[in-house]
């Protein structure tokens, strides 16, 4: 078990790539038979702690669509601020088509309820939640995540995209506060 340290806090290894990527096959298995009937459908990364996941999701995604991504901010820290902000806005027009967030943890919810909300106002046909990780135990949120990769209990991580003060991102694995 590999251990890294970020600044002042000390991780071990959580979930290995491998297991990252076969999760990420299986949920991509899915939304291509699910969305085959969609006319291109929008997939919208969160940035930043989606942008490893959306990409490796997206090479398993045969399915002609849009991919785009807007920039999202709620933590600070180990912890969420509770307030969600908006750095970066959707460029795409998302009027009566099928929208798909791409998140890479949903806990409390509060990101994707402030996301849906907005998202709303531009009209989508439908919108999907597609998220790397979920933890069950920490979500508040009343939407439906309708794809998980990996569902972990309450626990801190990083590495594949998720940060510790704007560390660690780019871990190939994920690794949990040890």
């Amino acid at each position: 078990m590999e251990r890294i340290t970020l600044q002042d806090k000390s991780f071990r290894t959580y979930i290995p790539y491998q297991e990252i990527d076969k999760a990420i096959e299986q949920v991509a298995a899915a939304l291509n038979r699910d969305l085959r009937n969609e006319d291109e459908p929008v997939f919208i990364g969160i940035l930043n702690g989606s942008f490893m996941f959306t990409a490796d999701l997206m090479k398993k995604i045969d399915l002609s669509c849009v991919v785009t991504f807007v920039k999202l901010s709620s933590y600070s820290g180990t912890s969420s601020t509770g307030t969600v902000r908006e750095i970066v806005g959707l460029c795409t027009d998302i009027t009566d088509r099928t929208v798909v967030v791409v998140e890479d943890v949903v806990d409390s919810g509060q990101t994707i309820e402030k996301l849906v909300e907005d998202l709303k106002k531009k009209n989508p046909r439908k919108i999907i939640i597609c998220t790397l990780l979920f933890k069950p135990n920490a979500y508040r949120g009343k939407i439906p995540i309708d794809y998980v990769c990996i569902r972990i209990p309450n626990d801190f991580v990083v590495g594949y995209g998720l940060d510790y003060n704007n560390l660690g991102r780019q871990l190939k694995d994920l690794y949990v506060i040890d």
